[in-house]
């Protein structure tokens, strides 16, 4: 199944990525790969994590707090955020 992601959603994932490897060198490369195991789990079971609003399910990454919010289509996976936890609460409802 193919990964598609909303423009905002890569956007979040490229400015986590920058900020944490200004935080700590290597960092940034840590939560990269969280990012894309998690999305891989995603890929092979898309119907064992919660659905949160709708037909929208949230991922949660393990070492770092983000989740991964996405919607399973018919023919691929929509990731529509990756949101950091502490943000305001479902900021992203309207990227649907």
């Amino acid at each position: 199944m193919d990964i598609k992601y909303l423009k905002l959603a890569k956007l979040e994932f490229d400015d986590s990525k920058y900020y944490y490897e200004l935080q700590q060198k290597g960092l940034g490369k840590s939560f990269e790969n969280e990012v894309r195991d998690s999305i891989s789990r995603i890929k092979r079971f898309p119907n064992s994590y919660q659905k949160i609003f709708n037909e929208i399910r949230r991922c949660t990454l393990h070492k770092f707090p983000h989740n991964i919010l996405y919607i399973q289509q018919k023919d691929y996976i929509l990731i529509i955020a990756i949101a950091h936890q502490h943000r305001k609460p479902d900021y992203w409802v309207g990227r649907l």
